[in-house]
């Protein structure tokens, strides 16, 4: 097993209990400590490892063994006829949730779209785009309505094909739809089926336009692979959703995340201000320090296996807490310190493996724009209220996040 003592069970189940409430969400941080008192791995109260020391996480992220399962899971929630529910079959019969060789099948579909000399390439029209963006956040303003949510759904929306007018109603219906990586009561999955089955219409009906009238876009591209023996209809739709999805939702959590992480440590906003080139750079202090993504589930063991500072027995289930990882003292000097010109090592945000996150190249090109073209416009830039941390704890980040500039 991963860990489990009895003297250590009560405690691991206070802990989780913790980290699933509001206050937990907002700053999960000290209690992933009280976590990796116990060890680089603990035992969750229902029988899962779960990865705390940046070791283990790394290593059930890289090992081919550990496949994907979420049917157990859905099972164990309530939802054994999973599949004919719209919003968990869209999502967790989606490449995130799937593995060789269908995963490996659709992957090489897309993974063309997102190499690092395409993304380069887009630099100068993401650039205007915060540019334009930047025009209108002055003086008192939500920076996700602003900023955090309209530059990532610009941006996908382009590469996929979806006209501008069209992109705002995805902020909601994929919010909603995602809330089943967070939630599987009854009015979540409800809310979750209406986003769903409403996401796929859209991308049904755009798809069809694409069939008679092709043009330079994802979308296009992806349908010109469609009734081949290598996409099906289903998988179409349902890979263009997840694109969508993750192409501004864990992007706007970076955006905030990373704003506030500057605005809390204002000597090293100071410090990007004055070292724009080391944008990038930054970025990675900034994925580490808050990620976007905070815990990967679904992954389970085949058979035991004793991987780096975790020993998992025969049909285990494995939950990795990336957030925790990126906090960890053994790996990390000061690992609650922001230190934006940090040398490494790199951080987990992203995964790891085969299920490595496709967009990771267009979310960093978009963070380096933004972050030094924020701080250069608006010196002043600070909070203005509150900020609306977003329900949940795999996806970490805001609905709202009130500044003045």
């Amino acid at each position: 097993m991963a860990a489990g003592t009895a003297a250590e069970s009560p405690v691991v189940a206070e802990v989780m209990a913790t980290l699933a409430s509001p206050a937990g969400q907002v700053d999960p941080y000290p209690h992933y400590a009280r976590l990796r008192a116990f060890g680089p791995a603990v035992t969750a109260p229902d029988g899962a490892a779960v990865a705390v020391g940046y070791r283990a996480c790394a290593a059930v992220l890289r090992h081919h063994e550990l496949a994907k399962s979420p049917a157990r899971a859905l099972a164990a929630a309530g939802y054994p006829d999973w599949a004919g529910r719209p919003s968990l079959r869209m999502m967790f019969g989606s490449i995130l949730m799937l593995n060789p060789p269908v995963h490996t099948r659709l992957r090489s579909i897309v993974s063309g779209a997102f190499t690092a000399r395409r993304i380069a390439a887009l630099r100068p029209a993401v650039q205007r785009i915060v540019d334009d963006l930047c025009d209108q956040l002055a003086g008192d303003t939500d920076f996700v309505a602003t900023m955090a949510f309209p530059l990532p759904v610009t941006v996908i929306g382009e590469l996929l094909g979806i006209p501008a007018a069209d992109r705002p109603q995805f902020q909601t219906l994929v919010r909603d739809w995602a809330m089943v990586l967070e939630l599987l009561s009854p009015l979540a999955v409800d809310t979750a089926d209406v986003a769903a089955t409403q996401i796929a219409d859209y991308l049904e009906r755009l798809a069809a336009e694409r069939r008679s009238r092709p043009c330079e876009d994802l979308v296009s591209t992806l349908v010109a692979n469609e009734g081949t023996d290598r996409l099906s209809g289903e998988e179409l739709v349902t890979m263009l959703a997840l694109l969508l999805a993750a192409g501004f939702e864990t992007t706007t959590g970076l955006l905030t995340n990373g704003l506030l992480a500057l605005l809390a440590h204002p000597d090293q906003a100071g410090w990007l201000r004055a070292h724009p080139d080391a944008a990038s750079t930054a970025v990675e202090e900034l994925l580490r320090y808050d990620s976007p993504v905070q815990m990967l589930f679904g992954r389970q063991a085949s058979t035991g296996l004793d991987l780096p500072e975790l020993s998992l027995d025969p049909g285990q289930r494995v939950i990795t807490l990336l957030g925790a990882a990126n906090r960890d003292p053994q790996v990390f000097d000061e690992p609650d310190a922001l230190r934006l010109d940090r040398p490494g090592p790199a951080h987990v945000s992203f995964g790891g493996g085969i299920h490595y996150c496709l967009g990771a190249p267009l979310a960093r090109l978009e963070a380096s724009v933004a972050f030094p073209t924020l701080l250069a416009r608006f010196p002043r830039i600070e909070l203005a209220g509150p900020p609306v941390h977003r329900q949940g704890l795999a996806l970490h980040g805001h609905t709202a996040l009130p500044v003045h500039t």
